[in-house]
């Protein structure tokens, strides 16, 4: 997909202090987890974690992650288990911020209380990590089960946000702006998926009707360029997964990617690995494919970190800190 980096630059990328903030749990299964449970069926590496490997459909892609997910996500002990391998994963690449999601389907489907796997992730963040816990729900998740657990999870202790998931060709229902609404007002950041398979039109319509200033992928945006300046112009963050987005066939390849494009025009962007257990990457490979296959120079990816802080829920001491010793990495290479 991408030729290698350097020795130099791979250890200027470990060593930047990061962010991850577009991270499904369910999708960051451990691969090891499932080896526990069943040694043979899971002996060998998985197919798609090849780097040119490409899923035919996003259903495909889906399909697989929710079969191998629900072997696993059984209760809020797993959650656990699962949370801190994924957390140990990203202490060890000098991550020091994450935000993931955990998916309201798996109240219904499962019967697991959603504050119960709320309390499972919170009590397997390790220190040396801040952690932000969201709840995603597909487009039509408002149903007899779900719409009271939803109307209720804007005050369930310890929730950050909400996040608006799943297939895009499902039309934005009239819960979901009152929702995210009452999210706001109860001092949640909110999110959405927005442009990855849908168009940039979904993008426009998360900003000015949902209110969101997260966009989960926004990639298509740049097929209009006037809803790019509204991302601008609104302070929108998209919160970008370029090797998810290149073996989804969002975009073909990826030096395609838009991320240069918004980047260079002052859109806000971070990056992220999206649902590792079907893609195989890590956040450094993330930054190591803006460095080889789309010509970020080091002080680039660097702003790339320190815009993960930006937005990060932190105060303002430590998100000072964390820039700083971003800045401080960058200074010594320079030197």
């Amino acid at each position: 997909m991408y030729p290698p980096i350097t020795p130099q630059t791979a250890d200027f990328i470990h060593r930047l202090p990061k962010t991850e903030t577009h991270l499904h749990i369910e999708g960051a299964l451990p691969y090891q987890l499932l080896q526990q449970l069943d040694p043979e069926r899971f002996s060998q590496p998985q197919a798609c974690w090849a780097q040119d490997f490409k899923w035919q459909c996003f259903e495909d892609f889906e399909h697989h992650l929710i079969e191998h997910a629900m072997q696993w996500f059984t209760t809020p002990e797993r959650y656990y288990e699962a949370a801190k391998v994924i957390f140990a994963g990203q202490l060890a690449q000098n991550i020091r911020y994450v935000e993931t999601s955990f998916h309201a389907g798996m109240i219904q489907f499962l019967g697991i209380p959603g504050p119960e796997i709320l309390a499972a992730i919170h009590s397997a963040v390790p220190a040396g990590l801040e952690v932000r816990v969201f709840m995603g729900m597909a487009r039509d998740s408002y149903n007899e089960v779900l719409g009271p657990v939803l109307d209720d999870c804007v005050e369930w202790d310890g929730l950050a946000g909400l996040d608006l998931h799943g297939v895009e060709y499902l039309p934005l229902e009239a819960w979901t702006p009152r929702l995210w609404a009452k999210a706001r007002a109860a001092g949640l950041t909110t999110k959405a998926h927005a442009g990855e398979f849908g168009p940039a039109a979904n993008v426009r319509e998360a900003i000015e009707l949902l209110g969101v200033q997260r966009i989960q992928h926004g990639v298509r945006a740049i097929e209009d360029a006037a809803v790019v300046d509204l991302a601008i112009a609104s302070g929108a963050t998209f919160d970008l997964c370029p090797i998810s987005n290149v073996k989804l066939n969002v975009v073909q390849e990826l030096e395609a990617h838009p991320i240069r494009q918004f980047f260079d025009r002052g859109l806000r962007c971070t990056i992220s690995t999206d649902d590792p257990f079907s893609f195989g990457n890590t956040v450094e490979d993330e930054y190591a494919a803006l460095s080889s296959g789309l010509q970020f120079s080091h002080q680039e990816l660097a702003q790339i970190a320190k815009n993960g802080f930006e937005v990060a829920q932190l105060d303002a001491a430590t998100r000072t800190k964390c820039i700083a010793e971003v800045d401080a990495v960058v200074a010594d290479f320079e030197g």
